[in-house]
């Protein structure tokens, strides 16, 4: 898995800046990308979430700039982009990729806090389009760059809210906590359980390795929209039948009162997407308590069931991973789902450590067999979160 850059992401982002910028960085911090173990529409629901951090990373070399101006180079294009206050205050007037930049300025910014200018070169393994979260990679190393270069009062505990507001409300993407959470407070041989609603989190030990198991993440190579309307769409649908049913969120839908919640509701649609969301939760609880137990393989059902949720009720896959998960099911994993937003993206599956490689080849042989373009595939531990290198 990739996108074909060759060496060391440290050692790119690193070069980049000595060529862009004729320096040395001041420092260089990285963030990893990450995946969802299990928990998918639940974060903007006031649920519950298990996602871990990967060890592709995204590295940002940083030195400081001129006072109210930022510069910002990544190898996605060559070009630099540099903006100032006026933009950097101004939601939309950096778009693309810089405008995860310019939106984590805006945020400290919005949050009171005097942030440095700055030059900064970013490179990163994290796929783009994957379901990876490589936006949320950039926004926390950048975010942890600033703070640093400015000596800025920021508890880590609030990074995660800001670099959503960062993507929120300056990219303009309705996602929830999760994602920044993860690759900020991401910890090495753990999953991250997380509660959205509270922020409260909890390490939960997931060391598949241990148990002779491995994690085998799967790009479908199908091309990840969200930008389409389809996770809006879905985020209105579960707001308007919490409204309906008179809850602050789908999260406060017992499971045990399902069925009469559902009967409440006057179209099948919105059914099947409160029914993803009521079932998800229960599967994340149901997860951390075996995780906890140590029971790690038996946690493969689970996925399974994930992955059907959202491909019936929530219709948020695709033939590419609708493909994946059939195909290592088929090949023996013990559980298998789509990870992240939908509509493209990856597939993880839960398969023995030394039969990984022979899931991956057949599921790229039934890639194959359909026309599709080849997956890429990645064997990955829990890694931790974002750090100064």
């Amino acid at each position: 898995m990739g996108d074909g850059r060759r060496g060391d992401v440290t050692d790119r982002a690193t070069a980049g800046f000595r060529q862009r910028y004729d320096a040395e960085p001041a420092g260089r911090w990285a963030a990893p990308g990450r995946v969802n173990l299990i928990g998918e529409h639940t974060d903007y629901n006031d649920g519950f979430v298990l996602p871990f951090a990967l060890p592709l990373r995204t590295v940002v070399a940083a030195a400081p700039g001129p006072d109210g101006r930022w510069t910002v180079w990544s190898e996605l294009d060559d070009e630099p982009v540099e903006f100032g206050a006026e933009k950097a205050d101004d939601p939309g007037r950096v778009d693309g990729w810089a405008a995860y930049v310019a939106g984590v300025v805006w945020a400290l910014r919005a949050a009171g806090l005097d942030v440095p200018g700055a030059r900064l070169a970013i490179a990163s393994d994290v796929p783009v389009g994957s379901g990876l979260s490589s936006s949320a990679a950039i926004e926390s190393a950048v975010l942890a760059a600033l703070v640093d270069l400015g000596a800025l009062d920021l508890p880590t505990e609030r990074w995660p809210r800001l670099a959503q507001r960062a993507e929120n409300d300056y990219v303009g993407a309705p996602t929830g906590i999760m994602d920044q959470s993860a690759v900020i407070r991401g910890l090495q041989g753990h999953a991250l359980f997380l509660d959205c609603r509270t922020e409260e989190v909890e390490q939960i030990p997931f060391d598949p390795a241990a148990a002779g198991l491995a994690v085998l993440v799967v790009d479908s190579r199908a091309p990840h929209r969200h930008a389409d309307g389809e996770y809006a769409a879905r985020r209105k649908s579960c707001e308007r039948a919490a409204a309906t049913l008179g809850v602050a969120a789908l999260r406060d839908v017992p499971t045990a009162d399902l069925d009469a919640a559902l009967a409440r509701l006057d179209d099948d649609e919105t059914r099947r997407r409160v029914r993803h969301v009521v079932t998800e939760d229960q599967r994340v609880l149901d997860t951390v308590a075996l995780l906890r137990a140590g029971r790690v393989r038996e946690i493969g059902p689970l996925l399974t069931a994930s992955h059907a949720s959202m491909r019936d009720d929530f219709e948020i896959t695709v033939p590419e991973v609708d493909t994946a998960v059939e195909a290592a099911l088929a090949a023996g994993a013990h559980g298998a789902r789509m990870t992240g937003g939908g509509f493209g993206g990856c597939v993880l599956a839960l398969v023995d450590a030394d039969a990984a490689d022979t899931v991956a080849d057949a599921v790229a042989a039934a890639y194959a067999e359909r026309g599709l373009a080849a997956p890429g595939t990645l064997t990955v531990q829990p890694a931790g979160g974002v750090t100064r290198l």
